[in-house]
């Protein structure tokens, strides 16, 4: 927030203030006897719900808010106040699942969201685009049997949490809806720039949706050393670009980012204030950091065709 003031950029947003998620949005997602156990271990003083995942006494409040600020900008967006939306929450939420904390996440802001917007808003097609360098496993479960909600990952793989195969491909009703890209330690904007401008666009058209919502995690830049994807602030762009023009195309502009993971503060507010400039308008990103070091491009091209050959795209 420091880095937005200083450079000029937060004067040119619209402030948007998050209320707290009701009981019964949580219950959209998750489980009622989980979301009264994160109350109860943050009112006792905090703890560990899993190996990743500690609580503090206020983190309870904080998650609260974190789903409340999604659903503030859901309500934005679809009444027209704003086009676009950031949402700068913590905690983030894509590993959340119906009944388990998961990789720091308490409740799964974004599919919370989605769910409020198909059942309180009439929304029918939903767009979740998760280029975080982690698979969303509980978003991609909370919508796995669903053909209103598109879920659409690009993400390190083999690496945490295990799943996210391209061969994932949703069940039942929601069978194809789920489409899912491994990405190997070493890939970077190359590989990204191929899958988000040949790859997500022919879904996206074909899909439809009248709502584009985006987990926005960052810990995909190569200066992240959590995982091994070499991103660079400029190739963070480009997707960025792209997801921005397949909402003005397909659902009038609406389009919201949600904050996910980035453990390289640095980092983080570069790609928020590239965000933000794209979303302003201004596509002449700045990026200090520059290209990764190091790439390794081996085995793209068939895990590209696998994908397509999955997904029938490839005429």
């Amino acid at each position: 927030m420091s880095y937005l003031e200083k450079t000029g950029i937060k004067e040119k947003l619209i402030s948007l203030s998050p209320r707290i998620a009701s009981m019964a949005e949580l219950e959209l997602v998750h489980d009622a006897e989980y979301i009264y156990e994160v109350n109860r271990m943050a009112k006792s003083g905090g703890g560990w719900l899993d190996p990743d995942t500690n609580i503090s006494p206020k983190s309870y409040e904080a998650a609260l808010y974190a789903a409340g600020g999604l659903l503030t900008s859901m309500e934005a967006v679809w009444n027209k106040e704003v086009n676009s939306v950031f949402a700068l929450v913590r905690p983030p939420g894509h590993h959340a699942t119906k009944e388990h904390a998961m990789g720091f996440c308490l409740f799964n802001n974004i599919a919370i969201a989605a769910k409020y917007a198909l059942t309180t808003l009439g929304i029918d097609r939903i767009l979740i685009v998760d280029f975080d360098v982690h698979h969303g496993n509980g978003t991609q479960d909370t919508f796995y049997d669903d053909p209103r909600v598109l879920y659409f990952s690009t993400h390190q793989y083999p690496f945490f949490p295990g799943s996210g195969g391209a061969e994932e491909l949703g069940r039942g009703k929601g069978e194809g809806f789920t489409v899912n890209f491994p990405m190997r330690a070493g890939w970077g904007d190359q590989e990204y720039s191929v899958i988000f401008n040949e790859v997500l666009p022919v879904i996206a058209r074909r899909f439809l949706p009248q709502l584009i919502l985006v987990s926005a995690g960052f810990d995909n830049h190569w200066a992240d050393r959590l995982a091994m994807i070499q991103s660079s602030i400029s190739g963070f762009g480009n997707m960025i670009t792209v997801l921005k023009n397949l909402a003005l195309e397909l659902c009038q502009g609406r389009l919201i980012f949600c904050l996910e993971g980035g453990y390289n503060l640095q980092v983080v507010s570069l790609s928020v204030k590239a965000t933000f400039d794209i979303m302003l308008g201004d596509y002449n990103i700045i990026d200090p950091l520059g290209k990764a070091p190091t790439e390794y491009h081996d085995g793209f091209e068939g895990c590209l065709r696998q994908v397509k050959s999955l997904h029938h795209l490839e005429k």
